[in-house]
């Protein structure tokens, strides 16, 4: 599938999180090839230098901000490295999450420290790199904010209780942010991708896929490119009236 989805965004800074691979990858070379400047966050700084490398072969200005996004003070510094490399950041895409390598579990054999871990990443470190970006857009009066939730949240998916219960704070963390700072021209989505195609994917049982496949409307496989769509188009001025709304980006599963 080759759909050109690009949308102007020249002269913007976009920060996504986890665009080391996967999803925010896809997300990181969108924004790139539509005019942005991106600034690729991962926790494994190998994932997120070549990230920047391939990005900048294509001619856009980039710079990896390695660290983990649930540390408050090393987002404080990855945010101050963004602005001093490429500017204000304008745009947000909180994806980075936990999920590939969960084993799953029944919620009451899930320990303590792995629901901690995953809570503070997937939802505080959304809330942290939200915060630590917000007075670049305060000070310009316009900004966007992409989170990145996930469909396990309607479905309720069995053996993963606290990603689910990440995601699903995500949603409300949406809501709640774009009525505070709706009046300052700035806006908070969220997207609800599908079981998706990618390396994080990878070791996914075949009836699995072939049960979600056949649920949904458009029966194949989810691919990045198909939520690159979404969150460009929410990034953009095009959606300029649109906030504390919520896309389903699943193919129509018929499950929900």
């Amino acid at each position: 599938m080759t759909a050109d989805l690009r949308v102007d965004l020249s002269g913007k800074t976009v920060l996504i999180t986890g665009a080391g691979r996967g999803l925010g990858l896809a997300y990181a070379r969108a924004f790139a090839a539509s005019g942005a400047a991106v600034a690729v966050n991962d926790i494994n700084a190998d994932a997120s230098e070549r990230a920047v490398d391939e990005i900048a072969r294509t001619g856009a200005r980039a710079v990896a901000v390695t660290g983990d996004i649930a540390d408050e003070a090393a987002v404080a510094l990855m945010a101050a490295a963004v602005r001093t490399a490429l500017g204000p950041v304008d745009i947000l895409v909180n994806n980075a999450a936990l999920y590939a390598g969960l084993g799953r579990k029944r919620f009451d054999a899930i320990p303590v420290a792995e629901w901690r871990r995953l809570i503070d990443v997937n939802v505080t470190g959304s809330y942290l790199c939200a915060r630590a970006v917000l007075p670049h857009m305060l000070e310009r009066r316009w900004g966007r904010i992409v989170n990145v939730s996930s469909s396990t949240v309607p479905l309720g998916r069995p053996g993963f209780t606290h990603y689910v219960t990440s995601k699903a704070a995500i949603l409300g963390m949406t809501r709640a942010m774009a009525r505070e700072i709706g009046g300052e021209n700035i806006t908070v989505n969220a997207v609800m991708p599908g079981l998706t195609e990618t390396e994080g994917s990878a070791g996914t049982d075949e009836a699995i896929w072939s049960v979600v496949t056949r649920g949904q409307c458009i029966p194949r496989r989810e691919q990045p490119q198909d939520v690159v769509g979404a969150v460009l188009f929410l990034a953009s001025d095009a959606a300029a009236f649109i906030t504390g709304q919520t896309i389903l980006v699943d193919g129509g599963s018929a499950h929900l």
